[in-house]
């Protein structure tokens, strides 16, 4: 497995334990496993070179993070 494949599916399992977290309400830890599976994903998409990833999950974190001071 690549290393880029290894960082994709952490990222992966992060997202989704932040899904589940918000699913049961539990908050802020939710929002700080989205902020680090944007960042490994972001990686991703460094490593990839691939800047639709890169601009997606900017922007996610530019939302998250805007919602996460304004609450």
């Amino acid at each position: 497995m690549k290393p880029v494949d290894i960082v994709k599916w952490i990222a992966t399992a992060v997202q989704l334990v932040g899904y589940g977290l918000t699913g049961m309400n539990i908050v802020p830890w939710n929002v700080f496993a989205f902020f680090i599976g944007i960042g490994l994903w972001m990686a991703v998409g460094v490593m990839w070179k691939d800047r639709a990833i890169i601009v997606v999950h900017v922007g996610a974190f530019l939302s998250l993070l805007t919602g996460y001071l304004s609450a």
